[in-house]
């Protein structure tokens, strides 16, 4: 028996990587995206892409050489400051770490440019799936149109509409939002906060609040203000306008350095925020025929570096399965389940672990521990003011 070909609902890195290995190995796919183009909306900042698992997914589709072209040099360093300034760690980008840094939207590009014209069907946005029995099932989009297929993969991230197939489980809030805010041209208009930053990652942060930032390449400075607060909290802040949202965020750092808070005041784009949301840790299900998930829709997790890097391993790993068992759906799709779902727990243990390193009560000396591994609140702190 032939393998069918593979629906594939979601774009994202996991939905691409996915796709990409199927078509190393000759099995064809569609992949449904609601997005009217690639370049419909901008893709987010930077990755950190690991060895022992977004590396592993591009040596599966073949693109490791072209992905190391899209590294940005002196990304990985990591800087800690105090709210003054003062710089608790600052880690150099030696070229060892194993995590090279690219944006995301150039990883993206990059597998979108490797499959066959057509893979993707832009603008076809999901409205609801039904079950046919025997393991199809019939896709329905806004644009009216159908599609019916016996192997179906939700790559749709958070808010999945594949999801419903197999859990009831659905997002909950985790109590902490981040906005997000850009500086342009950093260097030359924003020079103290380009030196704050450095070349890589900042951390700024105390017990339920702090400022987390990344050098992109252009000199650009891409932040997440995080704030632990109740999501009425949030509600009530009006993002419609930019100046009164920037200064009701900006009040929450009161004292703080003005090279930091020039990350909220100063942005040059409107705050936009960000709300957290996970599944439950360990989220899995029993065996559906014809469908299963991967990356956020599988098991969402608050940001630790983690999500991309493992929607693309899932992604690859799901594809070496359905290749690997000929004609087998079931076969593969309980392969790669069985295989994801621990990794995906351990990763959402994790995750919830360093949201509370940033925001917790042991801000920012855990993070200190986590990054060092011999940092304690009796250290000197007074560091090197910026």
């Amino acid at each position: 028996m032939m393998t069918p070909p593979v629906t594939i609902v979601g774009a994202g890195l996991g939905g691409l990587t996915l796709a990409r290995v199927l078509h190393v190995h000759g099995i064809p796919a569609i992949v449904y995206e609601a997005e009217a183009s690639a370049g419909a909306r901008a893709q987010g900042g930077m990755l950190d892409i690991h060895e022992r698992d977004g590396q592993l997914a591009l040596k599966a589709a073949g693109l490791f050489d072209p992905f190391r072209a899209l590294i940005h040099p002196g990304g990985e360093a990591s800087r800690v400051l105090d709210p003054q300034g003062a710089v608790l760690m600052d880690q150099p980008d030696d070229g060892r770490g194993g995590r090279p840094e690219v944006l995301r939207g150039e990883l993206r590009r990059l597998l979108l440019d490797s499959l066959p014209a057509g893979t993707v069907r832009w603008g076809r946005k999901l409205t609801g799936v039904a079950a046919l029995g025997d393991g199809r099932h019939t896709l329905t989009f806004t644009d009216g149109s159908a599609a019916t297929t016996r192997l179906l993969v939700g790559a749709d991230g958070a808010w999945s509409k594949v999801r419903p197939l197999l859990s009831d489980a659905t997002p909950a809030y985790v109590g902490a939002n981040f906005i997000e805010t850009y500086l342009f041209d950093a260097d030359t208009r924003h020079p103290a906060t380009a030196r704050a930053v450095g070349g890589g990652a900042l951390f700024a942060m105390t017990p339920g609040r702090g400022i987390f930032a990344h050098r992109e390449p252009g000199g650009t400075l891409h932040a997440y203000i995080g704030l632990k607060r109740p999501a009425d909290w949030i509600a009530a802040v009006d993002f419609g306008d930019a100046a009164a949202a920037k200064a009701r965020i900006a009040a929450e750092f009161d004292g703080w350095a003005p090279a930091l808070t020039a990350l909220i005041t100063d942005s040059d784009t409107p705050p936009v925020p960000r709300p957290l949301h996970t599944l439950p840790s360990g989220h899995r299900w029993p065996r559906v025929p014809g469908v299963t998930l991967l990356g956020d829709a599988a098991h969402l997790a608050p940001p630790a570096g983690e999500g991309a890097n493992l929607a693309m391993l899932d992604g690859a790993e799901l594809a070496q399965a359905i290749a690997a068992h000929p004609g087998d759906v079931e076969a593969a799709l309980a392969a790669h389940e069985a295989a994801m779902f621990p990794r995906g727990a351990a990763a959402a243990v994790q995750a919830h672990h360093i949201l509370d390193l940033c925001l917790g009560d042991s801000a920012p000396f855990g993070l200190l521990d986590f990054f060092t591994g011999r940092f304690s609140r009796g250290n000197d702190t007074s560091g090197t003011r910026l």
